[in-house]
Protein backbone atom coordinates (compact mmCIF):
# COMPACT_ATOMS: atom_id res chain seq x y z
CA UNK A 1 0.00 0.00 0.00
CA UNK A 2 1.15 3.53 -0.60
CA UNK A 3 0.36 6.55 1.58
CA UNK A 4 -2.73 7.48 -0.43
CA UNK A 5 -4.16 3.96 -0.15
CA UNK A 6 -3.45 3.79 3.59
CA UNK A 7 -5.07 7.17 4.19
CA UNK A 8 -8.09 6.25 2.05
CA UNK A 9 -8.51 2.95 3.94
CA UNK A 10 -8.32 4.71 7.31
CA UNK A 11 -10.82 7.40 6.33
CA UNK A 12 -13.27 4.84 4.93
CA UNK A 13 -13.82 3.41 8.40
CA UNK A 14 -17.04 4.50 10.09
CA UNK A 15 -16.75 7.73 12.09
CA UNK A 16 -13.07 8.37 11.43
CA UNK A 17 -11.69 11.89 11.40
CA UNK A 18 -8.21 13.04 10.44
CA UNK A 19 -6.44 15.65 12.56
CA UNK A 20 -2.96 17.17 12.68
CA UNK A 21 -2.33 17.89 16.37
CA UNK A 22 1.44 17.37 16.33
CA UNK A 23 3.02 18.82 13.19
CA UNK A 24 2.75 18.84 9.43
CA UNK A 25 3.24 15.41 7.93
CA UNK A 26 1.94 13.44 10.90
CA UNK A 27 -1.81 12.98 10.51
CA UNK A 28 -3.67 11.32 13.35
CA UNK A 29 -6.80 9.26 12.73
CA UNK A 30 -9.42 9.17 15.47
CA UNK A 31 -12.74 7.51 16.13
CA UNK A 32 -14.94 8.76 18.93
CA UNK A 33 -12.26 11.31 19.79
CA UNK A 34 -9.60 8.65 20.41
CA UNK A 35 -6.54 7.99 18.28
CA UNK A 36 -6.21 4.60 16.58
CA UNK A 37 -3.63 5.41 13.87
CA UNK A 38 -0.84 7.84 13.19
CA UNK A 39 1.12 7.94 9.96
CA UNK A 40 4.37 9.63 9.11
CA UNK A 41 3.86 10.78 5.56
CA UNK A 42 7.21 12.55 5.47
CA UNK A 43 9.22 9.35 5.68
CA UNK A 44 7.21 7.50 3.05
CA UNK A 45 8.64 4.36 2.26
CA UNK A 46 6.24 4.56 5.09
CA UNK A 47 5.41 3.87 8.64
CA UNK A 48 2.17 3.79 10.54
CA UNK A 49 1.55 3.45 14.27
CA UNK A 50 -1.36 1.25 15.30
CA UNK A 51 -2.75 -0.12 18.56
CA UNK A 52 -2.73 -3.85 19.19
CA UNK A 53 -3.82 -6.35 21.87
CA UNK A 54 -1.45 -5.93 24.82
CA UNK A 55 -1.42 -9.65 25.62
CA UNK A 56 -0.24 -10.70 22.15
CA UNK A 57 1.77 -7.70 20.99
CA UNK A 58 5.13 -9.44 21.45
CA UNK A 59 4.03 -12.45 19.41
CA UNK A 60 3.00 -10.16 16.55
CA UNK A 61 6.35 -8.35 16.62
CA UNK A 62 8.31 -11.58 16.64
CA UNK A 63 6.36 -12.91 13.66
CA UNK A 64 7.05 -9.82 11.47
CA UNK A 65 10.39 -8.05 11.43
CA UNK A 66 8.66 -5.03 9.84
CA UNK A 67 6.61 -4.52 13.03
CA UNK A 68 8.45 -2.90 15.93
CA UNK A 69 7.48 -1.22 19.21
CA UNK A 70 5.59 2.00 18.57
CA UNK A 71 7.90 4.92 17.86
CA UNK A 72 7.18 7.69 20.40
CA UNK A 73 4.20 5.68 21.70
CA UNK A 74 3.39 3.42 24.65
CA UNK A 75 5.22 0.28 23.58
CA UNK A 76 2.83 -1.96 25.53
CA UNK A 77 -0.06 -0.94 23.27
CA UNK A 78 1.35 0.47 20.02
CA UNK A 79 3.37 -0.86 17.10
CA UNK A 80 5.12 0.86 14.22
CA UNK A 81 4.62 -0.93 10.91
CA UNK A 82 7.03 -0.45 8.01
CA UNK A 83 4.49 -0.46 5.22
CA UNK A 84 6.78 -1.31 2.32
CA UNK A 85 7.75 -4.58 4.00
CA UNK A 86 4.24 -5.90 4.71
CA UNK A 87 1.48 -7.33 2.55
CA UNK A 88 -1.58 -5.14 2.04
CA UNK A 89 -3.76 -7.75 3.71
CA UNK A 90 -1.65 -7.63 6.90
CA UNK A 91 -1.73 -3.83 6.98
CA UNK A 92 -5.51 -3.76 6.55
CA UNK A 93 -6.03 -6.43 9.20
CA UNK A 94 -3.91 -4.50 11.70
CA UNK A 95 -5.72 -1.24 10.91
CA UNK A 96 -9.02 -3.03 11.51
CA UNK A 97 -7.80 -4.40 14.85
CA UNK A 98 -6.59 -0.98 16.00
CA UNK A 99 -9.88 0.63 15.01
CA UNK A 100 -11.92 -2.08 16.76
CA UNK A 101 -9.83 -1.83 19.95
CA UNK A 102 -10.52 1.89 20.18
CA UNK A 103 -14.23 1.57 19.34
CA UNK A 104 -14.56 -1.17 21.96
CA UNK A 105 -12.93 1.11 24.55
CA UNK A 106 -15.40 3.95 23.98
CA UNK A 107 -18.14 4.57 26.49
CA UNK A 108 -21.54 3.14 25.67
CA UNK A 109 -22.81 6.66 24.98
CA UNK A 110 -19.95 7.34 22.53
CA UNK A 111 -20.54 4.01 20.75
CA UNK A 112 -24.26 4.78 20.47
CA UNK A 113 -23.48 8.24 19.11
CA UNK A 114 -21.06 6.71 16.60
CA UNK A 115 -23.65 4.14 15.51
CA UNK A 116 -26.42 6.72 15.20
CA UNK A 117 -24.41 9.01 12.94
CA UNK A 118 -24.58 8.20 9.27
CA UNK A 119 -21.27 8.80 7.59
Amino acid sequence: MNKTEVRRYLLAKHGVVEENPFKMGVPVFKVGGKMFALINIGDWEGSINLKYHKESIEALRSSHEAIIPGYHMNKNHWNTLHISKLKDSVIKELIDISYDLVVDSLTRAKRQELNSNSW
